[in-house]
């Protein structure tokens, strides 16, 4: 069996602008690099899954966000860092354009993106992280059961019902 690091992207990889599409608007967070080689060194796979209703909402495409997905896993690439995956959910179950408008079991806070990545490639939940900025993917982790969960201020504001669910709180991904 395998053991993941499940990253979010908005918030934890990249400074969340609000609905980031664009190269041009993509902001690494300092030291996302260097946590992630480590991660690597310590035998863990690195799969993104990320929510991205603006592309149900219309705002962006499948399309771009696949050039954005590509680009950014060259970046990771540059620093010797593979990316095995990246799961998104373009859904939403009430701001969307039809052919996204639904509840579904891929949008955090359910486990579908993290379900299908532990099928997929045999991995040991007991074994593996998720880091996100918001409660919905520590409740997305807890769901699947994936034994840790980080909790960063990187991204969204640190509730105390994150805090709750979180094993750890670290200021960002490149800060324990």
């Amino acid at each position: 069996m395998n053991k993941a690091v499940f990253l979010d992207r908005d918030g934890v990889i990249n400074h969340d602008h609000a609905y980031v599409s664009k190269i041009e608007d993509f902001e690494f967070i300092d030291g996302v690099f260097d946590a992630c080689q480590q991660f690597i060194k310590q035998g863990f796979m690195i799969i993104v899954v990320t929510n991205q209703s603006g592309i149900g909402r219309g705002y962006y495409t499948e399309q771009d966000f696949n050039v954005l997905t590509d680009w950014m896993k060259s970046e990771f690439n540059k620093h010797q860092i593979p990316i095995t995956e990246v799961y998104f959910c373009p859904h939403h179950p009430k701001k969307a354009l039809p052919e996204y408008l639904k509840e579904c079991d891929c949008r955090k806070p359910m486990p579908g993106m993290l379900n299908q990545a532990i099928k997929r490639f045999d991995i040991d939940v007991s074994q593996s992280i998720m880091v996100g900025d918001k409660i919905s993917d520590l409740q997305a982790a807890q769901a699947a059961g994936i034994k840790t969960k980080i909790l960063v201020k990187s991204g969204k504001a640190v509730t105390d019902e994150g805090k709750a669910i979180a094993d750890e709180v670290w200021q960002s991904l490149s800060i324990r």
